[in-house]
């Protein structure tokens, strides 16, 4: 099979997802309007565009074309539903699956009616729409309502997220890696961690680490200055993402209280790496937890019920060892990479074969 991917080539996701079809025998082409400056598989053809992003989601069409013309793809699989799913269809390439990503089908399409229409011919022009989970596929479908909709989860690899104890310490940490933007609920977590600390005064030695950069790093540093917790909050700023397994692996407790989310990968790799979670009720958390199984899930913006199932996980080792090994067990179960690799193959087979239908 021969695919072409369009995407950001800067994404650790469109990294992973290049690498793993080309591993996978699938012949892949990377066609992009931003610079391809990650670790690609040599094996992977690398395509830049003539014009970069931003404009390049319209005028690098011309040159889009002439690359088709030239491999003469099976496939075109098109990352992100805004803008390189313009340039997917401005192409008039088919067969095309549109993958859509989050913020893509949430926060674009609010901006103005002008961008939810224009999001809604982005996804009508498409063979077929690819979403990493139900509730993201939900809220596409309230832009328009396609008729051949696949789930694709964005799978964790479980050989690289795993348990480890030589990163744990003394100390009982709880942790996040995330963004540092407000959609994601830090400011929350910081409260939380607050009551947990009031909680046990003293009688457990606790401690917060954050991990990741964002624009509201100072911002919440003054919060913890300001809740009297910050000589035990650890923010270690942004990491490669092949770090993250010894990071997660120095926790005891993962949390993610989002306000919005459209696929709880991280939780998801903190579970791989048997760490119980306590997340929020945004769909995309909610969608891959099982509630008082792998771990708790809470209400969103509601730091007074976080801090209850932290407690919880804090006084009982048992019930964080037992939901850390379910957790693990979720994971191999449903949401393995290699898992994910044998359903988007399947799904690629299935956009090709109802475009020749038609």
């Amino acid at each position: 099979m021969k695919v072409v991917l369009l995407g950001n080539g800067n994404s650790v996701h469109i990294v992973r997802w290049a690498n793993g079809l080309v591993s996978r025998g699938v012949e892949v082409h990377l066609v992009s309007a931003h610079t391809c400056g990650l670790d690609f598989d040599s094996r992977v053809k690398l395509h830049k565009l003539s014009i970069m992003a931003p404009w390049g989601y319209m005028f690098g069409v011309f040159s889009l074309r002439g690359i088709l013309r030239k491999i003469k793809p099976d496939i075109i699989n098109a990352h992100y539903a805004s803008g390189y799913g313009l340039l997917a269809r401005l192409s008039g390439f088919k067969p095309l699956l549109l993958s859509i990503w989050g913020s893509d089908v949430y926060a674009f399409p609010r901006k103005s009616k002008f961008h939810r229409y224009f999001l809604k011919e982005n996804l009508k022009a498409a063979t077929a729409i690819a979403s990493t989970s139900q509730c993201m596929a939900v809220a596409a479908s309230k832009i328009y309502k396609h008729r051949h909709v696949f789930i694709t989860p964005f799978g964790v690899n479980e050989t690289h997220f795993i348990l480890d104890d030589r990163f744990r310490g003394d100390d009982v940490v709880i942790g996040t890696v995330k963004s540092l933007k407000s959609i994601y609920g830090i400011d929350i977590l910081l409260d939380a961690f607050s009551k947990v600390l009031n909680y046990f005064n003293g009688k457990r030695s606790l401690r917060l680490e954050i991990t990741g950069g964002g624009p509201d790093l100072n911002i919440l540093k003054e919060q913890a200055v300001h809740l009297g917790i910050s000589e035990k909050v650890i923010f270690n700023g942004p990491v490669n993402h092949d770090d993250i397994p010894r990071i997660l692996n120095g926790m005891d407790v993962y949390v993610a209280l989002s306000r919005e989310e459209s696929f709880g990968v991280a939780a998801l790799e903190a579970s791989s790496c048997e760490k119980p979670v306590v997340v929020s009720d945004a769909e995309g958390l909610a969608e891959v937890t099982v509630e008082g199984v792998t771990g708790f899930v809470v209400p969103k913006d509601n730091p007074q019920a976080a801090s209850e199932a932290i407690i919880k996980l804090v006084q009982d080792a048992s019930l964080r060892k037992n939901m850390g090994r379910a957790g693990r067990e979720h994971v191999l179960n449903r949401y393995t990479w290699e898992h994910s690799l044998d359903v988007m193959l399947e799904v690629y087979r299935c956009a090709i074969a109802i475009h020749k239908e038609r």
